[in-house]
């Protein structure tokens, strides 16, 4: 976990991510990377010389078989105010519209819960899960299937909600991700979604991992090349952000 929180500490001070008063909520899924990232900001606002204040919210979107509970226990331990937002985000998607291709939907959904229930709170960042893994995946995706160069942004400020959403686990690949939670037996809850696993991400997982076999650095050159490129917001030269 000393490792985690280093790389995070770095990549929070690498991107001026946090100030000194915010409160910063975190949006916890239940899924590995979420509950990591609540841990991880949770214990760096312990120490961090920009004092924060972290808070959770979780949007339950009403998928049968999942229970939160573990989540609420896990803030009160990490004394972080917890909040539960229920949206039929799994109605409206599978069982009134039976949307075909239901993730980009579903998170345009989730998306504008998070926003809501921020505004109703006074909070204006978030921060994210995204690791290592997803980031070189979403730059690879873009490229195959849309023809560009580009991912999301480190740090992204939206101007339509006012909301600056933050990634504070860039830099911690997803191997160190699993890794930490299994260690620290945080509480993960599973996800039960139908399209679970059958994504074009899963698709790019693979490919990686196939072309990995051969060019075992692949990952590594990728991430380095989207801060030297730079791809926009990106770049780690003060000058170019």
């Amino acid at each position: 976990m000393q490792h985690i929180l280093s790389l995070v500490r770095r990549c929070v001070e690498d991107y001026d991510m946090i100030e000194a008063g915010e409160t910063v909520a975190v949006g916890v899924s239940g899924g590995k990377d979420s509950v990591l990232t609540l841990v991880a900001l949770a214990r760096l606002s312990r120490f961090y010389p920009k004092p924060f204040r972290v808070e959770a919210i979780t949007i339950n979107a009403g998928t049968p078989g999942m229970d939160f509970s573990p989540i609420a226990r896990l803030c009160e331990e990490l004394e972080v105010p917890y909040h539960l937002v229920d949206v039929p985000i799994y109605e409206v998607v599978f069982l009134e519209r039976k949307e075909k291709n239901p993730c980009s939907l579903c998170a345009k959904f989730r998306r504008g819960a998070l926003s809501t229930e921020m505004n109703r709170l006074g909070i204006s960042k978030i921060a994210l899960g995204h690791h290592y893994d997803d980031a070189v995946e979403t730059m690879l995706m873009s490229l195959f299937w849309e023809g560009r160069i580009s991912c999301f942004q480190p740090v992204t400020y939206l101007d339509r909600t006012q909301v600056t959403q933050i990634r504070p686990l860039l830099y911690v690949q997803e191997r160190e991700v699993t890794g930490a939670v299994r260690q620290q037996k945080l509480p993960v809850v599973e996800n039960p979604c139908p399209a679970n696993g059958s994504t074009k991400r899963e698709e790019m997982k693979a490919l990686i991992r196939q072309l990995s076999d051969q060019f075992p650095q692949l990952k590594t050159k990728i991430f380095g090349a989207m801060q030297r490129y730079p791809l926009y917001g990106w770049s780690l030269d003060e000058s170019q952000r």
